[in-house]
């Protein structure tokens, strides 16, 4: 795998929330084998080495839960109110989850109302600037193909209590929350407050982040697109060396605690020579820092290109010890892009080198721009194991994604820890493989 392993301790308990027995019959037409028990497990340890410690012991190694249609369902289509929010920041592939839960309800199971809450969590508080969408099959024709959400999106949390009221006004049972580690915590508290007053209201969560961060959860819908468009900016960018004498193209790539985006299109385009993500410090000056190796590099080959993640460096940054935070509670980082490129350019200055540096942020074009064909197909297979989660009566819980398989994650156990590269595992050792030996020596020692 790309990241570490969960730590045992952490998975202690994978049993996910459900509101009670599952007495109504389902409505889909699918051959027996097609269904899924709850007592389909995925091992998390899929290796021997990862597994030893439960050979030969009582000890049940942790598993799990399987996503997938059950025979038997909690809520009765009939008369099921549903709605869905997306919340955060835009992401590749919004409007598939969204068109793709809409039809599951409508076609498969039969439900008559799905509404749509307008810009994240606001649009389910009282302050809503806008009413609920009715969605129908009419509203998400084709919009899998725009990049974006009809639904419009926000960051910041609103009150629970608020947000539950709003839900039982809209008689809404189960609501499908699309957003990353922000959002699940928002869908978290709103599950405590509709437990404090026994009702039988599911909230799924369906994971969204192109930085891949999610914990226990292997990829995230908007990954795989923003590791497609990245490898465009990186072309771009070695084009743009290679035509000047000197030439440095200099790509600033998101990823704020993780740097799958710069790892993952660095791998996909083997022109880079630096790349630098938040999981591995690096040293700017000295006979082994960047700025030496950059000045080596160009005297080599006469071009380079660097990658790096928004939240790489930010230990070369001043920030006085103040610690700024977005609405949804992210540390805002400075800009590293930015910093880099005035470094180099007053570091090659001082030096007396002729150079010319083209910096390149692609951020929000990536963001904005619809899912490619991969991240298509993940989202339609989350979006329906989503709907089947929240028919049976699954609540508190995400639609992840684990050694090939999609399962069903409790929320706890993704809150308030990020999935990152893991600095001692392939994906990394291949990185600094292939950006070529001499560049090596600019990377900090752990």
């Amino acid at each position: 795998m790309d990241s570490k392993m969960p730590d045992i301790k952490e998975l202690q308990d994978l049993r996910v929330d459900s509101l009670g027995k599952c007495n109504v019959p389902t409505t889909l037409k699918k051959s027996p084998n097609h269904y899924v028990s709850d007592e389909d497990k995925i091992l998390v340890y899929a290796t021997k080495r990862e597994a030893a410690r439960f050979f030969g012991s009582k000890e049940e190694p942790p598993m799990f839960e399987a996503a997938g249609p059950r025979k038997d369902l909690f809520f009765g289509p009939c008369n099921l109110t549903c709605g869905i929010v997306t919340c955060g920041g835009l992401c590749p592939g919004l409007n598939d989850v969204i068109r793709t839960i809409v039809l599951s309800l409508k076609w498969q199971y039969g439900v008559k109302t799905v509404l749509g809450f307008r810009y994240g969590y606001e649009g389910l508080s009282s302050n809503a600037r806008i009413k609920p969408m009715d969605m129908t099959p009419e509203v998400v024709e084709g919009i899998q193909n725009e990049g974006g959400t009809i639904l419009g999106s926000s960051r910041g949390p609103q009150d629970p209590k608020d947000i539950v009221d709003t839900l039982l006004r809209n008689d809404v049972k189960i609501l499908f929350a699309i957003g990353g580690d922000g959002t699940f915590k928002g869908a978290h508290a709103i599950v405590q407050e509709i437990k404090k007053r026994k009702l039988d209201i599911a909230v799924i969560g369906v994971p969204k982040t192109i930085d891949n961060d999610i914990y226990c959860c292997e990829k995230t819908f908007g990954f795989s697109t923003a590791v497609e468009k990245a490898r465009e900016s990186i072309y771009s960018a070695h084009e743009e060396a290679k035509a000047a004498w000197n030439g440095i193209g200099l790509v600033k790539l998101m990823g704020r605690d993780s740097g799958f985006i710069a790892a993952r299109s660095t791998l996909a385009d083997s022109d880079v020579n630096f790349c630098f993500i938040p999981e591995y410090p690096f040293a700017l000056e000295g006979e082994n820092g960047f700025l030496a190796k950059l000045k080596k590099r160009l005297g080599k080959r006469g071009h380079a290109v660097i990658v790096i993640a928004e939240g790489a460096g930010q230990n070369l940054i001043s920030k006085n010890g103040v610690l700024k935070k977005d609405e949804s509670g992210n540390v805002l980082h400075s800009d590293i892009g930015i910093f880099l490129r005035e470094q180099i350019k007053e570091y090659l200055k001082k030096e007396k080198m002729e150079f010319s540096i083209k910096y390149i942020d692609p951020s929000y074009t990536i963001r904005s721009c619809p899912a490619n064909a991969d991240d298509s197909i993940f989202c339609l297979m989350l979006a329906q194991n989503a709907v089947h989660a929240g028919m049976a009566g699954k609540t508190d819980m995400f639609v992840g994604y684990w050694n090939h398989q999609f399962i069903h994650v409790p929320l706890k156990v993704a809150l308030n820890k990020r999935k990152q590269v893991d600095v001692d595992g392939a994906l990394w050792q291949i990185v600094r493989e292939i950006t070529t030996e001499v560049e090596h020596a600019c990377y900090s020692s752990q």
